[in-house]
């Protein structure tokens, strides 16, 4: 798909689901982690947590998507880790999260995933008074935005510091910082994730303070991001929505075209 094919706001969800499927079902490798397949489905291992993505159709049925299964829990176990299947609402087959609950997977909430065309979103929403955005690289805001994390969430966010110092370290120009201060707290933090061979720039992170939620913080560091994308050549920007962050992003000009839902398997003890 170009900029300039011919779009009515009718086929947008579908065209862009399409452009979606064709380029986002894989996995960039990241630091400590290691990709390979089996069939069909990608395999993501080391990092915090292993992930597995397939194609729409994961191509097997019955039995032989059980094995499927079983074989991906018995990899993970050898490597004492767990792990996510990322599902699509409109994945085949339609019967794939209930075989993933009866393996053993715990389902994740589930996520809106929203893509816009650059071109077609507002990139000048500025920051609140007395709130500053910065893209940085530097190690020691690390930790601050990990705190932060950990505020927001009500739960230890410590690993992201050392994961962000990874994509910083061994992606620097795929990957794209920003942390939003005010009295030099850090009041929010997120990133973009610039795939080269993709036309597709991921936005990531993007949690805010609960006292500084419904100001414009989120929206401001949506719209530098945009703006980062348009600089790198990317077309779209696309986004898994938590309930909070989906009606800001479709204000800003993003499309819901299926949902995703994390089912997560944890080896026993």
């Amino acid at each position: 798909m170009t900029d300039d094919d011919p779009m009515t706001q009718d086929d947008l969800p579908s065209r862009l689901l399409a452009a979606y499927d064709d380029q986002m079902r894989g996995f960039s490798p990241g630091p400590d982690t290691v990709l390979d397949h089996d069939g069909t489905l990608v395999r993501l291992t080391g990092g915090h947590r292993g992930f597995v993505s397939t194609p729409r159709d994961v191509g097997v049925r019955g039995a032989a998507l059980d094995d499927l299964i079983a074989r991906q829990k018995t990899h993970f176990a050898a490597h004492g880790q767990a792990f996510e299947w990322k599902t699509r609402g409109h994945d085949l087959p339609a019967d794939l999260p209930d075989r993933l609950l009866a393996a053993g997977f715990v389902p994740e909430p589930r996520e809106t995933v929203l893509v816009g065309r650059v071109a077609d979103l507002d990139l000048d929403a500025a920051p609140p008074a007395g709130v500053t955005v910065r893209r940085t690289t530097d190690p020691a805001d690390l930790p601050r935005i990990a705190a932060m994390e950990s505020a927001v969430w009500g739960e230890d966010m410590g690993f992201l510091a050392g994961h962000l110092l990874g994509l910083l370290t061994a992606r620097p120009d795929e990957t794209a910082l920003l942390v939003a201060e005010a009295g030099g707290e850090v009041v929010s933090a997120a990133w973009l994730m610039l795939d080269r061979d993709r036309d597709f720039a991921g936005l990531r992170g993007g949690s805010t303070l609960e006292a500084w939620r419904g100001r414009g913080v989120y929206r401001a560091l949506v719209a530098r991001r945009a703006r980062i994308a348009l600089e790198h050549g990317h077309r779209y920007l696309h986004v898994d929505a938590s309930d909070d962050s989906d009606p800001i992003l479709r204000r800003l000009g993003l499309t819901a075209i299926t949902t995703t839902t994390p089912y997560v398997w944890t080896p026993p003890a």
